[in-house]
């Protein structure tokens, strides 16, 4: 009503809303600069110390390189360059490097053919491709030397379940790793079945990512599924493929499990890859600078390979994007 006036407020009402103000600005206070400065270096801590533990265990491996350092002499020699000059004059180094370079092309390249043709059929959405898509990668989550023991199981001459069933077709008995042939292609056959699905997803969810608008227009102009496939999807898809066949590349060469649990090098040196001549050469016989002196020279091949391949990627990446180089 006219007149009256507004009720005062109550005594101490004011006072706790004027303190709960002066908390609020309490939290909300300014972080130091000292503290703003420091935060980036603490942030980039965990990464330093993986890079040391990673750097420091190579650098020592260099080091011991240029001795020779062995268990029949406790007082090694400073030999330099002498390690690897001995090791590029072996013959024995050029056949384990031979047989290296046959099975990482042999796996990347089976791999990589029938992993792009698994997610092509996978690509097509129906009950039995999305079961199949979960069932596929059942192989990743067994360890590979795991899965050679079982196939060297499968693969016996004798009572493997392979040769009999195979018997009806009159193939069994076939002597699997007691071949140089036949064991190279055993380990590379359970290389296939172990890695196979990674190369699958990777093809798939490329697949799955590619525009559809292209697809609408060649049907629209009936292009045929091949024409199709080789204009259109290869090449929109070949990225993630050359990104397939660099992981896969890159660890075939470096492969040590599969072999060793399969035929552990064998018959003769037939599978004697230079990972396994490093592993004899270093734990076996005990020389351990020449060993780790195979493992350096193995490193840098990878190293190299791999450099060319993703050179390679990016240009292939560019291309797919219509980038100008």
């Amino acid at each position: 009503m006219p007149g009256r006036t507004a009720p005062a407020p109550v005594a101490g009402h004011g006072a706790a809303a004027g303190t709960e103000e002066a908390n609020g600005k309490r939290a909300v206070r300014a972080v130091p600069a000292w503290r703003r400065s420091l935060r980036p270096y603490l942030l980039i801590v965990p990464a330093l110390l993986l890079t040391g533990g990673i750097l420091y265990p190579f650098g020592l491996g260099l080091y011991y390189t240029v001795f020779d350092f062995a268990a029949s002499k406790p007082q090694p020699d400073l030999v330099g360059l002498g390690n690897y000059r001995r090791i590029l004059t072996q013959p024995a180094f050029w056949d384990s490097a031979r047989v290296t370079v046959a099975y990482a092309v042999g796996a990347a390249a089976v791999e990589t053919v029938l992993g792009v043709a698994v997610a092509l059929l996978l690509h097509r959405s129906s009950l039995v491709g999305r079961v199949l898509e979960k069932i596929l990668i059942l192989p990743l989550m067994i360890a590979p030397v795991i899965a050679a023991i079982m196939w060297k199981l499968m693969l016996q001459p004798s009572v493997g379940v392979i040769n009999h069933l195979l018997e009806p077709f009159g193939l069994g008995g076939v002597q699997w790793t007691d071949t140089p042939t036949g064991a190279l292609l055993s380990s590379i056959t359970v290389d296939m079945w172990v890695y196979t699905p990674f190369v699958a997803i990777l093809a798939l969810a490329g697949l799955r990512s590619l525009p559809a608008s292209p697809f609408e227009a060649a049907a629209v102009d009936g292009a045929g599924w091949w024409f199709t496939f080789r204009r259109l999807t290869l090449p929109m898809l070949w990225p993630y493929v050359l990104v397939a066949v660099i992981f896969r590349f890159m660890d075939s060469l470096k492969v040590f499990d599969i072999i060793y649990a399969l035929t552990e090098g064998g018959p003769g040196d037939s599978t004697m890859v230079l990972q396994i001549r490093a592993y004899l050469e270093a734990i076996r016989f005990q020389r351990y600078s020449f060993g780790i002196s195979y493992m350096i020279v193995l490193w840098a091949v990878v190293y190299l390979v791999t450099m060319v391949l993703v050179r390679y990627l990016g240009r292939i990446q560019n291309r797919a994007a219509e980038v100008p180089r």
